[in-house]
């Protein structure tokens, strides 16, 4: 649990910083469980992602940015009444408890002040985000409705009185001394990271590890030394905002965890560090969620095709062994005076065999010789166009096969927009049927939602993360003159630098993206073509996003998220 008492403490302390008396010009909801709201505060406009996920639940400001749905839910339209023209007056913790009060004070429709209080509970699954009328204390929405019958201590409904979860009784360790953890702790009772997670308020194992750690022998002297150096230094606001890589996942906290054996990265703010912890990892639950259906029927149309590829080439290889049908013809044509109706078999001289060697020949016993020498005949004709349409087909399940593996490629990396055309992508080409909601009206010729990035010299780079997008990017929006990229006979995006002649870096970044968006973004050394647009051509007929292309030249780069977070363009 990296997102502890004494990490919200820290949050509270930035967000005050940051967004104090500032004001909420907008509001968004662009996930279930997550609102953005837009504050204009120091002379710059702030977004502050607010986070009841119950797996990524959090409070940050952020530069990632986020799709919104098309119609705000109920949930967002309220606090948009209600907030939106509002000033943040105080943000503050409550105790150590992960829960975090937005004070918020404006004029309501009638303009009398009004004071609301937007509080957010950071508890996984449990995780809410409740906007509270202040002067009545009553709650007026919330992200997530609890009633008694789940919490028998509160109810989270509009209405109802807020109340808080109940409060755990521990000590607060900014008012205790090494006196205090001693009598809290019996070094001979079990581990002592866990009585200090048990003892003390705000807490998490992950803190309480690190204080061990930094001990070194357990005794009645090193621990409360290890634990009030602690806890003075985060008193005090001395931290490192850090990211440790462990050996199975990461983990992020105040300061660079030594008990975690692995590089830190620090960062120069608790938002930056979670915005970099957290990328992508909640777009790909939701892409999940969404693509579940999807994903396996694209796996399974390619596992389909990559069958029937196996067994046509059997059939093509015995095809192409027909020609022992033409020769029994001809063997049985020259020896057809030998050969009577009625005969089962016939052995023959094989005059084809430069040793004379001898053949047995099965027979028809109601043919005549002529008629059997012609059945031989037909058989080698059919042999011989059937290898004319085997290979046809061949080659069109091969098509088809290498199709659906470059889809499977797009929804790894797709974002919940992407899903959605990939999916109407396979409505178009009649391989699923269409699932509109009732009472919903498709959106007719929207122009697709590219990714845009900017090199270290400014230079926007267009990134296509699905067929559609590739399609539009490369012969519809990008200048003939600019330069194109793509992973070298991997599936992948189409990438675009907008300009005629980048610079050898912005080529380099380029195709850093090229990889990373590519089936081959874990592997190292990616070639990568890139060339002009005016050489890349769609051929009449072919899948969406193939193209064929030349002039081209390779560059070969290995795909890093670093180079990804550092390029993207912010809203």
């Amino acid at each position: 649990m990296s997102f502890d008492g004494l990490f919200t403490r820290a949050m509270t302390k930035e967000l005050i910083d940051t967004l104090k008396g500032g004001r909420i010009n907008k509001i968004q909801q662009p996930y279930k469980n997550e609102i953005i709201l837009v504050v204009r505060a120091n002379g710059r406009n702030h977004r502050l992602l607010l986070s009841a996920h119950p797996s990524y639940a959090r409070v940050q400001l952020t530069n990632e940015a986020h799709e919104n749905p098309s119609e705000p839910p109920m949930f967002c339209m309220l606090l948009r009444k209600h907030l939106e023209g509002y000033i943040l007056e105080d943000v503050h913790q409550i105790g150590l408890d992960r829960i975090i009060v937005f004070e918020v004070k404006g004029r309501n429709e009638i303009g009398d002040t009004s004071y609301k209080q937007l509080i957010v509970e950071i508890m996984g699954r449990h995780s809410n985000i409740t906007l509270v009328d202040k002067s009545r204390n009553i709650i007026l929405d919330s992200v997530k409705h609890v009633s008694y019958a789940v919490n028998s201590h509160r109810a989270i409904l509009p209405g109802q009185e807020y109340i808080l979860p109940p409060s755990q009784d521990k000590m607060n360790p900014f008012e205790a001394d090494k006196d205090d953890l001693l009598r809290k702790i019996d070094f001979n009772s079990g581990r002592v990271d866990k009585q200090l997670v048990a003892s003390f308020a705000g807490i998490s194992p992950l803190f309480a590890k690190e204080v061990i750690h930094q001990a070194g022998l357990i005794n009645r002297t090193t621990v409360p030394n290890a634990f009030q150096h602690l806890i003075d230094s985060l008193k005090e606001h001395s931290i490192r905002p850090a990211i440790t890589a462990g050996e199975q996942k990461e983990s992020f906290y105040l300061l660079p965890l030594q008990h975690i054996k692995g590089g830190s990265r620090e960062f120069n703010s608790l938002s930056e560090m979670l915005d970099r912890f957290y990328f992508g990892k909640a777009e790909r639950d939701r892409v999940k969620q969404q693509s579940n259906d999807l994903e396996r029927f694209i796996v399974n149309e390619k596992e389909k095709n990559e069958k029937k590829i196996e067994k046509l080439k059997r059939t093509l290889h015995e095809a192409e062994n027909a020609d022992k049908h033409q020769l029994y013809g001809e063997l049985i044509t020259a020896n057809i005076y030998a050969i009577q109706k009625g005969m089962k078999e016939a052995e023959v001289i094989n005059y084809y065999d430069e040793n004379g060697g001898a053949v047995t020949i099965q027979l028809d016993p109601q043919k005549t010789p002529s008629e059997n020498a012609q059945k031989y005949f037909t058989r080698y004709q059919k042999a011989k166009n059937a290898v004319i349409a085997v290979k046809e087909q061949i080659k069109k399940a091969e098509e088809e096969a290498s199709y659906f593996d470059s889809l499977l490629q797009q929804v790894e990396t797709a974002s919940t927009r992407d899903i959605a055309e990939i999916r109407e992508e396979l409505v178009e080409g009649g391989y699923i049927r269409e699932r509109q909601k009732r009472g919903s009206k498709k959106q007719q010729n929207l122009k697709p939602v590219l990714d845009r990035y900017t090199s270290t010299d400014g230079t926007e780079i267009l990134v296509g993360k699905n067929n559609k997008q590739n399609d539009y990017l490369t012969n519809k929006l990008a200048a003939r003159d600019e330069i194109w990229l793509h992973t070298k006979d991997i599936p992948g995006s189409h990438v675009v630098i907008r300009s005629k002649e980048p610079a050898e870096n912005t080529i380099l970044e380029a195709a850093s993206l090229a990889a990373y968006f590519s089936k081959a973004r874990n592997s190292s050394s990616v070639p990568v073509d890139f060339t002009q647009v005016r050489h890349v051509k769609k051929p009449s007929g072919a899948k969406p996003g193939f193209v064929i292309y030349d002039h081209q030249q390779t560059v070969y780069v290995t795909p890093d998220e670093e180079t990804v977070l550092s390029l993207k363009q912010s809203l």
